[in-house]
């Protein structure tokens, strides 16, 4: 689809929601250009920028990245590429950020990926991975061909601490509690969509459509 004029979308879900897959075919579908910040804030703590630093020095300490440093930071990337249409992912997490960024930019648009925590749950804790090589197993759709081995090497799988049930519970109500305010936020500005569903390419569709519909009436 050939966009006429400038296209600014946020997509949100919690971890394990597909929000990688669907913001992967939004960019090929609709020539958005993806925005991540957790690539962002590696990004910019690798190569040691003062805002870099900053995060680093919070992270390391075990501390939250305060909201003014997040919103600059992410406010800088949008600026470089200020005549693009993009898919902002992982920002903003808190009212304060998504006022800094209404500042600063107009939101077209808010994609919500609404997946019940069960199946979330049973989708994390079903992971298991091979460390050495970075594969990754599903008992569920992708099993390793003996079970807990690594079907190359034959060396023990392991469940990251990330995908284990009690840390899992604890990040889906985390993000929960955080970002229910953002999305009531975007409920009352009239740009929040909302699509529920267990599986990723069922939920895809709906998404495509929608944006089909959106971007035509903006352009």
């Amino acid at each position: 689809m050939v966009l006429q004029r400038v296209v600014r979308a946020v997509i949100m879900g919690p971890p394990g929601s597909g929000k990688g897959t669907v913001s992967a075919r939004v960019i090929k579908s609709f020539g958005l250009k993806h925005l991540s910040s957790g690539d962002i804030l590696r990004a910019n703590i690798n190569a040691k920028t003062e805002l870099g630093l900053l995060m680093k020095s919070c992270i390391d300490q075990g501390q939250l990245v305060p909201d003014d440093v997040m919103s600059r930071l992410i406010l800088n990337e949008l600026r470089t590429i200020e005549r693009s249409s993009w898919l902002l992912d992982g920002f903003p997490r808190t009212v304060s950020q998504a006022e800094a960024l209404d500042d600063a930019y107009t939101v077209d648009t808010v994609i919500n990926l609404n997946v019940p925590f069960q199946t979330i749950r049973e989708r994390l804790t079903s992971r298991w991975t091979h460390l050495p090589s970075g594969r990754v197993y599903n008992t569920d759709f992708n099993p390793p061909k003996v079970a807990g081995l690594d079907d190359e090497t034959g060396e023990p799988l392991i469940q990251r601490d990330d995908d284990k049930p009690e840390t899992v519970i604890r990040r889906l109500k985390s993000y929960e509690t955080q970002t229910e305010p953002v999305l009531e936020y975007y409920r009352s500005k009239g740009v929040l969509e909302s699509f529920t569903g267990t599986e990723t390419n069922k939920i895809w569709p709906h998404v495509e459509a929608f944006l089909h519909r959106k971007l035509s009436s903006i352009n």
